[in-house]
């Protein structure tokens, strides 16, 4: 069997040498490739996905609509960069119900998330931000009713750690929701990652100026765990009813399950 990182790598981490992995490395030069792209991410992301991106925000939030609609239910939106997936989340929600909690370790992104959230459309709803690491989220354990992740787990320095933390916060039978990018298969993945690989950095280099993230970006994607090998993590950490739901042929997808 194909051996995966157990975690990102961009460049300028320490490179994993045999089982070791410099978590703290991968970590400094994630937050700091993402703060640097912050002020062009939205713009950049639409354009380079046909703005396909806010159909899958829209369609992860819809499933957890039953959860999302109690208004005492207490949602971490983990990973949350520039909010987008919050705001999804924020649709679904009561008036005056319990704020959800945007967490990222990006300072600069969190910056761009509140200028959404204090749109006049989703300051009823209420969003409090923490700027912390997902590896080591400052909340109690059993405290949080749905933990969803969109386009930011894959950037942990440790994928096992980050769904131990995940469990650890999450209430006995509370649901989890990770959207992601994946690798298709067939000829649609041979185009798709001809694209992915060559086009993109170079439409993202003309764009924003550098080409870095957007190297790293199918680089992150080759590394991370094809489905089967994730839900099997998923299971081994603590969640049962492990589902993968592929998203527009494949190329990105959700993760469903729920606390044990």
């Amino acid at each position: 069997m194909t051996r995966f990182a157990t975690g990102a790598e961009p460049s300028g981490a320490a490179a994993e040498r045999g089982a070791g992995h410099d978590e703290q490395s991968v970590s400094q030069a994630v937050q700091s490739m993402f703060d640097g792209i912050a002020p062009r991410y939205d713009v950049l992301n639409h354009v380079l996905s046909v703005n396909v991106d806010s159909i899958w925000w829209r369609r992860t939030a819809r499933l957890f609509a039953p959860v999302l609609q109690n208004p005492e239910a207490a949602v971490l939106d983990m990973c949350c960069g520039t909010g987008d997936m919050t705001l999804a989340l924020l649709r679904h929600r009561p008036l005056n119900a319990r704020p959800v909690v945007a967490l990222d370790f990006s300072h600069a992104m969190l910056e761009r998330a509140k200028g959404k959230f204090s749109s006049p459309e989703f300051c009823p709803h209420g969003v409090v931000t923490m700027e912390a690491d997902a590896l080591h989220m400052p909340l109690s354990d059993n405290s949080i009713d749905l933990i969803t992740a969109a386009f930011g787990f894959r950037n942990l320095a440790n994928y096992e750690a980050g769904l131990r933390e995940m469990a650890r916060v999450l209430r006995p039978g509370a649901p989890l929701g990770i959207l992601d990018f994946n690798e298709p298969g067939g000829l649609f993945g041979k185009v798709y990652n001809l694209y992915f690989r060559h086009v993109l950095p170079r439409l993202g280099k003309a764009l924003s100026g550098s080409s870095a993230p957007y190297a790293y970006l199918p680089h992150s994607v080759h590394r991370f765990p094809k489905p089967e090998e994730m839900l099997a993590m998923m299971r081994s950490c603590g969640f049962v009813q492990a589902t993968w739901t592929p998203y527009t042929f494949g190329i990105a997808g959700l993760y469903r399950a729920v606390k044990a």
